[in-house]
């Protein structure tokens, strides 16, 4: 036989071992893990290690290069007078912006996925643009048009009204009104663009079959649309509730140094109020537990009155 080539020799050598470490992050088992990781790291550093400390810091009295235990002396201080006027407008705040930012964009977008509406997709984008803006900015032109003298957008409206001025920043019921206005004029776009996602998904031959029926625009609605909307309809309301208790920045955009007889005075604005300015963290934390309490409350009773934890087959 002739002696082998060199080119078979080449040939023949052993190939390359695969790369362990490469087949090992590739494997089903891992991937899942790997995709996954960077929520989980990021919950575990900006969610839940801030949560342990902040109860932590609810046992302590904490001053400049000082730290004792105090035990429940914090939570003793905090159901007073104060608290309650900062949790009752917070309540209220929370049923107003509830109400307003679930059913007013469950009508808006059921009229922009209709199809007698023109140019849906300039008004969508319209109605998107606000959750764009910083609530500061907003809350700074809001100030102007709400302002106390005479030339302000909304007294002159007043004044058209045959009313007269209003000193919006003053009053419990314009306060209120104002931080609510502010909240959904910015939120309303984004509830609008979940239902209209929801819309999509409704089967058409449900509509056709609610014709047949000689059903009117209104019994379609109530009966074919609003069934389907009820996951979306109420993931929103549950968003809707746990901002609404988080509320900090409509409040301290119209009264940065207090609002008078806080009237705008929420939990979150007590919060800073007494962590931040008053440098007393320890009582700050212990609120601040308070309201995840409440906010774990109240949203678990909303998500049982509306049905989440039901099969879907029941």
């Amino acid at each position: 036989m002739l002696p082998a080539s060199k080119n078979t020799t080449a040939t023949l050598a052993p190939m390359k071992k695969p790369n362990k470490l490469f087949n090992f992050f590739n494997s089903k088992k891992v991937v899942p893990y790997i995709f996954i990781a960077p929520f989980v790291i990021t919950f575990l550093i900006f969610t839940l290690y801030p949560s342990i400390r902040a109860i932590i810091m609810s046992f302590q009295s904490i001053l400049p290069g000082q730290i004792e235990f105090v035990g429940t002396a914090n939570y003793s201080r905090i159901f007073n007078p104060t608290f309650y006027k900062a949790l009752s407008n917070t309540t209220i705040y929370v049923v107003l912006t509830v109400v307003i930012l679930v059913t007013v964009p469950i009508i808006l977008a059921t009229l922009l996925n209709s199809t007698f509406v023109k140019m849906r997709t300039i008004y969508r984008a319209a109605l998107f643009i606000p959750a764009l803006t910083s609530t500061i900015v907003a809350g700074m032109v809001f100030r102007l048009m709400f302002g106390e003298t005479d030339n302000a957008a909304a007294n002159q409206i007043m004044h058209w009204l045959g009313l007269n001025s209003v000193d919006w920043r003053y009053h419990a019921w314009s306060g209120m009104l104002l931080m609510v206005l502010l909240c959904c004029w910015r939120w309303m776009g984004v509830n609008i663009l979940y239902f209209l996602a929801a819309l999509q998904n409704v089967p058409k031959e449900l509509f056709e079959a609610a014709d047949i029926d000689g059903a009117n625009r209104l019994q379609k609605f109530r009966f074919v649309t609003l069934p389907f909307l009820k996951p979306v309809t109420i993931f929103v309301t549950t968003i809707s509730i746990i901002n609404g208790y988080r509320m900090f920045e409509e409040s301290f955009v119209f009264w940065e140094a207090g609002s008078p007889g806080n009237i705008g005075l929420t939990v979150v604005g007590y919060i800073y109020q007494q962590g931040i300015q008053q440098n007393n963290l320890g009582f700050g934390a212990a609120i601040g537990v308070v309201l995840m309490i409440i906010i774990f409350i109240v949203s678990f009773i909303q998500l049982v009155l509306t049905g989440a934890f039901k099969r879907g087959d029941e």
